[in-house]
């Protein structure tokens, strides 16, 4: 099995690590803590909108963000971009210091600063994403859905059970 992205580009996951073989997430406990922690935090984040747009524009005119796309960065540090903000994300990166920043919660705040003080990609600056083997990936959920099967595992977990996994949950919304 491979690398893959599940529900926003970013984050890579080997496949057999978090899948099961019925297609639903591996029990947390089964986990390595740096894979479930980021499966957690990707379920809270996934359906959210981009921070670029929610820079540009705010609660007030909310329904203007688009939805996030793409995940950089660390957990509870992560930067959401959508496919028309995710090249500034990648030339602050790569071109404007952020790339010194690589595994620090402080790459969230600093693009954000870049970003809201008019930092932008130069015209012309374009991504390319490189898919291997695109057929044998597969399918990620959407991401407006849960993880399969994970939001099933967290409400069965007793207290003890999920203090045993020291994971900061306050962002999940299990209706």
């Amino acid at each position: 099995m491979g690398k893959v992205s599940i529900g926003l580009r970013g984050w890579r996951f080997d496949e057999d690590a978090v899948f099961g073989a019925d297609g639903k997430i591996r029990p947390l406990a089964n986990m390595d803590a740096d894979t479930r922690e980021r499966i957690v935090r990707l379920s809270a984040m996934m359906g959210e909108p981009c921070d670029a747009c929610y820079l540009l524009h705010g609660d007030e005119d909310i329904e203007r963000c688009n939805p996030a796309q793409a995940i950089y960065g660390e957990p509870l540090g992560e930067v959401l971009l959508c496919d028309d903000h995710e090249a500034d994300f990648v030339y602050w990166f790569q071109e404007e210091g952020g790339k010194h920043l690589a595994g620090e919660r402080e790459l969230q705040a600093r693009f954000h600063d870049w970003f809201a003080d008019g930092g932008r990609a130069p015209d012309g600056f374009e991504l390319e994403h490189v898919e291997e083997d695109p057929d044998s990936v597969p399918e990620a959920p959407d991401p407006d859905d849960e993880l399969p099967g994970l939001e099933e595992e967290i409400e069965e977990m007793d207290d003890e059970e999920l203090d045993a996994l020291d994971l900061d949950l306050t962002d999940l919304d299990f209706e």
